[in-house]
Protein backbone atom coordinates (compact mmCIF):
# COMPACT_ATOMS: atom_id res chain seq x y z
CA UNK A 1 0.00 0.00 0.00
CA UNK A 2 3.34 2.27 0.42
CA UNK A 3 4.06 1.78 -3.22
CA UNK A 4 1.02 3.55 -4.12
CA UNK A 5 1.39 6.63 -2.24
CA UNK A 6 5.41 6.81 -3.20
CA UNK A 7 4.51 8.99 -6.75
CA UNK A 8 2.92 11.34 -4.21
CA UNK A 9 5.56 11.70 -2.03
CA UNK A 10 8.15 11.65 -4.44
CA UNK A 11 6.43 14.65 -6.05
CA UNK A 12 5.70 16.38 -3.11
CA UNK A 13 10.08 15.88 -2.23
CA UNK A 14 10.54 17.51 -5.98
CA UNK A 15 8.09 20.47 -5.42
CA UNK A 16 9.61 20.83 -1.84
CA UNK A 17 12.77 21.20 -2.96
CA UNK A 18 12.25 22.97 -5.75
CA UNK A 19 10.97 25.93 -3.89
CA UNK A 20 13.50 25.97 -1.96
CA UNK A 21 16.13 25.83 -4.47
CA UNK A 22 14.19 28.98 -5.74
CA UNK A 23 14.34 30.92 -2.68
CA UNK A 24 17.68 30.50 -2.17
CA UNK A 25 18.92 30.83 -5.54
CA UNK A 26 16.62 34.31 -5.22
CA UNK A 27 18.14 35.47 -1.94
CA UNK A 28 22.04 34.63 -2.94
CA UNK A 29 21.33 36.83 -6.48
CA UNK A 30 18.82 39.44 -4.66
CA UNK A 31 21.88 40.36 -2.28
CA UNK A 32 24.35 41.06 -4.89
CA UNK A 33 21.79 43.58 -6.42
CA UNK A 34 22.68 46.97 -5.92
CA UNK A 35 19.76 48.79 -3.30
CA UNK A 36 18.24 52.13 -3.14
CA UNK A 37 15.52 53.58 -2.48
CA UNK A 38 13.91 53.73 -5.43
CA UNK A 39 14.54 49.99 -6.06
CA UNK A 40 12.84 49.41 -2.97
CA UNK A 41 9.96 51.42 -3.21
CA UNK A 42 6.14 49.59 -4.26
CA UNK A 43 5.63 49.46 -7.75
CA UNK A 44 2.01 49.16 -9.28
CA UNK A 45 0.67 49.32 -13.09
CA UNK A 46 3.52 52.11 -13.48
CA UNK A 47 2.00 54.58 -11.21
CA UNK A 48 3.54 55.77 -7.78
CA UNK A 49 1.68 55.11 -4.90
CA UNK A 50 1.21 58.50 -3.80
CA UNK A 51 -2.68 57.73 -2.60
CA UNK A 52 -3.24 56.93 1.11
CA UNK A 53 -6.28 55.19 0.61
CA UNK A 54 -7.39 52.92 -2.49
CA UNK A 55 -9.76 54.02 -5.37
CA UNK A 56 -13.10 53.90 -5.67
CA UNK A 57 -14.48 51.39 -8.34
CA UNK A 58 -17.92 51.67 -9.73
CA UNK A 59 -20.43 49.41 -8.45
CA UNK A 60 -20.80 48.54 -11.99
CA UNK A 61 -17.62 46.58 -11.69
CA UNK A 62 -18.67 44.23 -9.30
CA UNK A 63 -21.99 43.76 -11.16
CA UNK A 64 -20.37 42.75 -14.29
CA UNK A 65 -18.12 40.69 -12.16
CA UNK A 66 -20.81 38.87 -10.34
CA UNK A 67 -23.38 38.06 -13.65
CA UNK A 68 -19.50 36.53 -15.06
CA UNK A 69 -19.80 34.45 -12.46
CA UNK A 70 -22.70 33.34 -12.40
CA UNK A 71 -23.04 32.45 -16.06
CA UNK A 72 -19.82 30.90 -16.11
CA UNK A 73 -20.68 28.62 -13.39
CA UNK A 74 -23.28 27.58 -15.79
CA UNK A 75 -21.21 26.06 -17.99
CA UNK A 76 -19.52 24.57 -14.97
CA UNK A 77 -22.43 22.79 -14.03
CA UNK A 78 -23.26 21.90 -17.93
CA UNK A 79 -20.03 20.15 -18.66
CA UNK A 80 -20.29 17.20 -16.81
CA UNK A 81 -24.15 17.20 -17.56
CA UNK A 82 -23.21 16.66 -21.22
CA UNK A 83 -20.61 13.80 -20.64
CA UNK A 84 -22.84 11.86 -19.10
CA UNK A 85 -25.49 12.59 -20.90
CA UNK A 86 -26.30 9.49 -23.20
CA UNK A 87 -25.33 6.96 -20.80
CA UNK A 88 -27.38 8.86 -17.98
CA UNK A 89 -30.38 8.57 -21.00
CA UNK A 90 -30.16 4.90 -21.78
CA UNK A 91 -29.94 4.02 -18.27
CA UNK A 92 -33.06 6.23 -16.88
CA UNK A 93 -34.80 7.92 -19.15
CA UNK A 94 -35.58 11.40 -20.35
CA UNK A 95 -35.49 13.25 -16.71
CA UNK A 96 -31.90 14.19 -17.33
CA UNK A 97 -33.01 16.66 -19.73
CA UNK A 98 -35.84 18.43 -17.83
CA UNK A 99 -33.80 19.03 -15.03
CA UNK A 100 -30.88 20.39 -17.50
CA UNK A 101 -33.59 22.60 -19.55
CA UNK A 102 -35.28 24.19 -16.16
CA UNK A 103 -31.94 24.72 -15.01
CA UNK A 104 -31.20 26.66 -18.32
CA UNK A 105 -34.19 28.59 -18.52
CA UNK A 106 -33.78 29.61 -15.00
CA UNK A 107 -30.50 30.93 -16.23
CA UNK A 108 -32.09 32.27 -19.12
CA UNK A 109 -34.37 34.27 -17.48
CA UNK A 110 -31.85 35.48 -15.33
CA UNK A 111 -29.96 36.83 -18.08
CA UNK A 112 -32.74 38.73 -19.76
CA UNK A 113 -33.78 39.95 -16.43
CA UNK A 114 -30.16 41.47 -16.53
CA UNK A 115 -30.08 42.45 -19.71
CA UNK A 116 -33.32 44.66 -19.27
CA UNK A 117 -32.15 46.46 -15.96
CA UNK A 118 -29.22 47.49 -18.20
CA UNK A 119 -26.20 45.39 -16.39
CA UNK A 120 -24.61 44.47 -19.54
CA UNK A 121 -24.86 48.23 -20.94
CA UNK A 122 -21.62 49.56 -20.37
CA UNK A 123 -23.01 53.06 -20.76
CA UNK A 124 -25.41 53.10 -17.89
CA UNK A 125 -22.64 53.41 -15.90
Amino acid sequence: MLQDYLPVLLQAVIAAGFAGVTLLISVLLGRSAKRSAIKDSAYECGMLPLQEDTPRFSVKFYLVAMLFVLFDIEVVFLYPWAVIYRDFLAAYGAGIFWAALSFVSIMGVAFVYAWRKGALDWKTA
